[in-house]
């Protein structure tokens, strides 16, 4: 397994649509080990692949606390089947965007259908941390970032302070 780089905003590519994935084939099952190694490394809940520069329909989370066995989850091609009416408020945060956080109000539950790790269809309810994670790793795929559900006073200073952090990564 490998560690990738993890793009992060205001990087173009992340704003690219992801495309269905045809199989899941070996070298497919090779970037979800990766991405798991890369997510695990970050640390972070979940990353889905454009965020290392591949524009495919391929999520990994893993929502398991530190100090307990590993449980991670591989999304192939994920479809939001049903969704609560109930929405519920939380704050998120994102590899793509280094320690900044904001509240998103999003489906307290969700089902969700894929194609796992084996290429099998499955199908799962999740509610609480795993429905939001699911849900954000699902707006990657569609070129979405957190930067684009909050209202544009709130982007223009999360771009700023990202901006900042990274002048200051760069010159110390």
């Amino acid at each position: 397994m490998a560690i990738l780089s993890i793009i992060t905003a205001p990087d173009p590519r992340l704003k690219r649509k992801s495309e269905p994935v045809e199989r899941v084939d070996a070298a497919l099952r090779k970037l979800l080990d990766d991405m798991l190694e890369t997510m695990y490394d970050a640390p972070g809940y979940g990353l889905a692949a454009i965020q290392v520069g591949v524009a495919k329909q391929a999520i990994v989370i893993d929502i398991a606390p530190k100090d307990t066995p590993r449980q991670p989850l591989y999304l192939v091609n994920p479809r939001i089947v049903a969704a609560s009416e109930d929405l519920v408020v939380g704050q998120e945060g994102c590899l793509s965007l280094p320690d900044q956080f904001v509240d998103i109000e999003r489906p307290r539950q969700i089902t969700v259908r894929h194609l796992d790790y084996a290429g099998a269809e499955r199908e799962f309810t999740a509610e609480g941390l795993l429905a939001v994670c699911v849900q954000h790793e699902m707006d990657h795929l569609t070129g979405t970032l957190l930067l684009d559900l909050v209202s544009p006073v709130k982007r223009d200073m999360l771009l700023r302070k990202l901006l900042k952090a990274r002048r200051s990564k760069a010159a110390g």
